[in-house]
């Protein structure tokens, strides 16, 4: 049997306009089910279950683009099948809190959520592989990448 591949899931962030509005629901969200009692894990919920499911747990991550541009990326802890209060089927993805900008670049809106392989994903920005990318402000990094520069 062939070793499993790295998989990842791109998907459009609905809501939160930058990195920063992301993070902050993430700990809003964090906060509220700390008051609760529920795990505070963030979590997204989506319809469909990945049938790849096993490349993508532990692994891979799920993309985010924001306003039109892949700007993100979190880890993805587990993915978790259910049944809603009204019969249908969805799937939880088990996220690890922390958001890890990445090399952005430009996407077209699409509907629900797409797999990237591996060699597709764009690289992690950090001081030691993108140089001053990592410190320029996001909507620079937006720009730029829009205007195909970066």
């Amino acid at each position: 049997m062939p070793a499993a591949q790295t998989l990842h899931l791109l998907k459009l962030c609905v809501g939160p306009a930058s990195i920063g509005e992301l993070e902050e629901r993430i700990a809003r969200n964090r906060d509220a089910a700390l008051r609760e009692g529920r795990d505070p894990a963030p979590v997204h919920t989506t319809r469909m279950v990945p049938t790849r499911a096993a490349d993508i747990v532990g692994r891979g991550s799920i993309y985010w683009v924001i306003k039109g541009t892949l700007l993100c990326r979190q880890s993805i802890a587990a993915i978790t099948p259910f049944t809603d209060t009204d019969g249908i089927g969805r799937c939880r993805l088990v996220l690890r809190p922390d958001v890890t900008a990445v090399s952005p670049r430009p996407c077209r809106p699409f509907q629900g959520w797409r797999y990237l392989n591996a060699e597709d994903a764009p690289t992690d920005l950090d001081a030691r592989t993108a140089g001053g990318l990592a410190e320029m402000p996001e909507a620079l990094r937006r720009e730029l990448a829009g205007l195909g520069l970066i």
